[in-house]
């Protein structure tokens, strides 16, 4: 019974019990055996969106997308956008004891063991139709100016 007064007491003085400490700070709140995918800091802040990102997202509707807060609201508002569209869960994780690199973080509250969720490199956007249309029109313009 001593134990029991003794975690009781331990729980009340330092909170629960946290399982991985480190990982949890680095990985926004969750650990490394449950994440789909992550970004960086710096990816989060890139211009765009990483379209893997949103296939994770649509393709893991159950999982949970975690934000780091300490990136201005207007850039991580792109991934909430997607998230919510998606029906998908999210939050805005503010620890300003952790330090962190990472910035984004989908994953599942239970284990999944990915074995690569870090994304490397950036898919291309599809190209715009007007600078196919300019293209082409230049050409067009280039052959029918000939004479």
């Amino acid at each position: 019974m001593s134990n029991n007064v003794d975690d009781y007491i331990q729980q009340g003085m330092y909170g629960h019990k946290e399982t991985k400490r480190a990982e949890r700070k680095k990985f926004l709140g969750t650990i490394r055996e449950r994440i789909v995918i992550a970004l960086t800091l710096g990816q989060v802040r890139e211009r765009g969106i990483y379209k893997q990102v949103e296939e994770s997202i649509k393709e893991n509707k159950a999982a949970h997308l975690y934000l780091n807060g300490t990136i201005n609201y207007a850039v991580l508002s792109k991934y909430t956008k997607i998230a919510s569209k998606n029906n998908v869960l999210y939050t805005i994780v503010t620890n300003l004891e952790a330090d962190t690199d990472i910035g984004l973080v989908l994953a599942y509250d239970h284990a999944i063991d990915k074995e690569e969720i870090f994304v490397e490199k950036k898919e291309p956007l599809p190209k715009t139709e007007t600078k196919s249309k300019k293209g082409l029109a230049g050409f067009f313009k280039k052959l029918f100016q000939q004479g």
